[in-house]
């Protein structure tokens, strides 16, 4: 007995625990666990544009999943804080035809026009080669005793010149691994014209550097070696292997042609997302109200103790929003609100074989100990069946749709846990072995005596 009541303890500190993260990191306003909200509750634009890859010849969906990196980089250049950007897939008409679209979310931009201008069109890829100035700008570079340079005020940009050669001459870009040492490169492949002009290149830059810049951005500077012909080359370097598959896509992106066209835009007011975290806020509360008056009035002590896994769920549930991150949407906030009902389900399960034990003339400890065990397949095969219907949506769903899925998917998970766990070794803990009026009448439910 005296192993449960310490492992209920545990439990009630772990509780006290993961409330005051929740309540200690919303007070103090600390960015890095600070629920993050969906365009739809902070407010901001949303732009939708259609990839035209009908000039692709390879995989499409790679092309449009290199376009979003690149798009997501220039946003974050405009600082804006928790950009989306995602990519849909769907098909048109009855060929089955594939349409390929970016979904766009910047929070707190409230200027389409603003928005448009960081989007721009299809990304741009450049080798620039030293300026003639180059050797002098390093000279003046200050080199401290710590060994860190001071640039002072010359710009790595002002070191190079552009070139002839841009994206448009890369066939494209691979990820390739060197035959002796195995590390990861990246292989480059031009045209026949971007061959002539890359061999150019490096001939008359030998023991230099050859700057690639996408979208005005320095990506490599890798060393010439030698002349290279053939419009083949390869940049070495101290990569990982999904560094370097990274920004194999970050350079097909510049050398592919993906136009991109605006379909639709939106601009979501701050106010309207108060009112909709407001209303969330509220439809949570009144059903963990109401919710509990029922467990208490009909289930009585168990219910009590229900009422209380109910409040560990919610806090564990939004400790795990912060810790993720969760994005929380409007409909992400009814997928928790509709979990918060699943979670209740487990224990109903649980209490009503508990009272037909009791009703057996069992002991309360013994019907409690069968409930569980009986209650357990019903409760997991619903979790379950729960679980899988948020997957498939979250896997095949829109934006929005996956908001749902996640958040119900996860506060299902988290019902399940608690309602096997904390409710089960709270009520072993406080529940006797031998059953009294005082006893029958705690663990009854309904309007049985």
């Amino acid at each position: 007995m005296w192993n449960i009541r310490i492992k209920a303890i545990i439990v009630l500190l772990f509780v006290v625990f993961i409330s005051y993260f929740v309540f200690y990191t919303e007070k103090h306003d600390i960015e890095r666990f600070a629920f993050r909200l969906g365009l739809d509750l902070s407010g901001g634009s949303s732009l939708t544009y259609r990839a035209d890859v009908s000039a692709v010849t390879e995989d499409p969906a790679s092309a449009v999943e290199s376009l979003r990196d690149v798009i997501e980089r220039r946003v974050n250049l405009f600082g804006v804080s928790e950009p989306t950007i995602q990519t849909e897939e769907a098909r048109i008409g009855t060929g089955g035809e594939k349409d390929y679209r970016l979904v766009v979310e910047l929070p707190g931009v409230k200027d389409i026009d603003k928005a448009i201008a960081m989007i721009g069109e299809t990304p741009l890829l450049e080798f620039k080669t030293e300026s003639d100035n180059a050797d002098q700008m390093i000279s003046e570079l200050m080199v401290g005793e710590d060994g860190t340079v001071d640039m002072g005020a010359i710009s790595v940009d002002d070191m190079y010149q552009s070139t002839d050669l841009t994206g448009r001459y890369l066939k494209r870009a691979s990820l390739q691994f060197d035959p002796v040492t195995r590390q990861p490169i990246v292989g480059l492949l031009f045209d026949e014209e971007g061959a002539k002009l890359f061999e150019q290149l490096t001939e008359q830059n030998i023991g230099k550097t050859l700057a690639i810049y996408l979208d005005g951005a320095l990506v490599y500077a890798p060393s010439v070696n030698e002349k290279i012909t053939g419009g083949e080359a390869v940049i070495t370097g101290v990569f990982t292997p999904e560094e370097a598959k990274k920004n194999v896509g970050l350079l097909n992106s510049g050398a592919l042609p993906i136009p991109i066209e605006l379909l639709a835009s939106e601009t979501i007011g701050a106010s309207l997302g108060d009112d909709a975290v407001r209303a969330g806020i509220m439809a949570g509360l009144y059903g963990f109200i109401f919710i509990s008056i029922f467990l208490i009035l009909y289930y009585r002590l168990p219910g009590f103790i229900a009422v209380i896994a109910l409040a560990l769920y919610a806090i564990v549930t939004l400790a795990l929003f912060k810790l993720i991150p969760v994005t929380l949407t409007a409909a992400g906030i009814a997928g928790f609100v509709i979990s918060v009902g699943i979670a209740v389900d487990a224990n109903i399960l649980i209490f009503e074989r508990m009272k037909e034990e009791l009703q057996k003339g069992r002991g309360p400890y013994d019907a409690l100990r069968i409930g569980f065990d009986r209650a357990w397949l019903s409760i997991r095969d619903g979790n379950i069946s729960s679980i899988i219907s948020a997957a498939v949506l979250f896997w095949f769903g829109t934006s929005m749709i996956k908001g749902f899925a996640l958040t119900l998917g996860i506060g299902v998970l988290v019902s399940m846990i608690t309602a096997i766990s904390f409710t089960r070794i709270i009520l072993f803990a406080i529940t006797p072995a031998r059953i009294s009026k005082i006893t029958r009448a705690l663990y009854m439910s309904g309007f049985n005596k």
